[in-house]
This record gives structure tokens, C-alpha cells and sequence, in this order.
């Protein structure tokens, strides 16, 4: 089963993503990362060719990562696409929140083209918080905590609901 990572940005699904995925004996795929693998920096497919162009893009590899047995880390607006939010019916979702003081540090490198300020970033997440929730399985916060407790609560908590789900299957 795709175990599915989604939250705001900065929230740390990358870094949480290629330990989780390790820990769990899964291949890791970060959907940013295939996207400026296939087509260049985010900041500049939004500023040469907009949002909607990027979107198609980003539709197109999720599409195609949510088909594997892995750890997928989706972009803060990834989970947008309904078609996206329909294929995530099939997955485990996990929602990593950050507060707004934790998250300054990590979006200050300026490569996220919706996220200029502390301002824009509490925006956007006030106008997704409720969407991320509603697709969530399980929720955990980053603010400050360690990268190997995230994981550990992540990889116990997917391990358990993972085997319940497989004996509730033979049933």
C-alpha cells in the first residue's frame, strides 16, 4: 500500500519522506523532486508558465508515484487536484502540521514560489488546513521534534494500522 505524506510547506515531508521510506523497506519518491528532475525548478515553471501548467504537470507525476509501494512525499498543493484527492482514497495519508515559529526557518531559502513570508504561508495554510484534514488517516506534528521520533511514531503507528488492515482483508 502507498503510505502518502501531505501538509503545508516547510512541514518537512521530505526530510520525514527518505527516512520513513528506509524504515518501512520502501522506495521513497518525492513528487517535487521528479518534477524538477523532468522539468526544472518549480519557481521557474510557475514564473514561465504559471500555476495551471505547473498543476498538470504535478497531476501527471502524482499520478504515477501513487501507483507504487512506496513512501510518496506530495507538494503543500498537490492534494488541490481532484483526481488526486480521489486516488488518495486508496493510500495510508499522513499530515505533518509545522507551527508558524518552526516553519520560518525552513521556508526562508525562497524556494517556494506561493510562499514569500510568514504572511503568505499561514494564508495558504489557513485555506488548505481543512482539505489536509479531511484526507488524513493520521495526523503528527514537526514543529520540534526530532526526525527519528517523527519517523518511529510515523513507521509504529503505519506498521500497526497496516496489519490491522491486512487481517480485516482475510476476514
Amino acid at each position: 500500500m502507498t503510505i502518502v505524506l501531505i501538509g503545508a510547506p516547510g512541514a518537512g515531508k521530505t526530510r520525514v519522506g527518505k527516512r520513513l521510506g528506509p524504515r518501512l523497506g520502501r522506495e521513497f519518491i518525492d513528487t517535487d523532486r521528479v518534477i524538477v528532475a523532468e522539468h526544472g525548478a518549480i519557481a521557474e515553471i510557475f514564473a514561465e508558465h504559471g500555476e495551471a501548467h505547473f498543476r498538470r504537470l504535478e497531476r501527471q507525476v502524482v499520478a504515477e508515484a501513487l501507483t507504487h509501494d512506496a513512501v510518496v512525499s506530495l507538494g503543500g498543493g498537490a492534494v488541490l487536484d481532484a483526481d488526486t484527492q480521489a486516488d488518495l482514497a486508496g493510500a495510508i495519508v499522513i499530515r505533518l502540521t509545522v507551527s508558524a515559529d518552526a516553519v520560518t526557518a525552513r521556508i526562508a531559502n525562497g524556494k517556494r514560489p506561493l510562499v514569500t513570508s510568514i504572511e503568505s504561508w499561514q494564508k495558504l495554510v489557513d485555506s488548505r488546513s481543512g482539505l489536509y484534514e479531511s484526507l488524513a488517516d493520521y495526523t503528527t506534528d514537526t514543529s520540534d521534534r526530532s526526525i527519528d521520533a517523527i519517523v518511529e511514531e510515523l513507521a509504529e503507528w503505519v506498521e500497526s494500522n497496516t496489519v490491522l488492515e491486512s487481517n480485516t482483508d482475510r476476514e
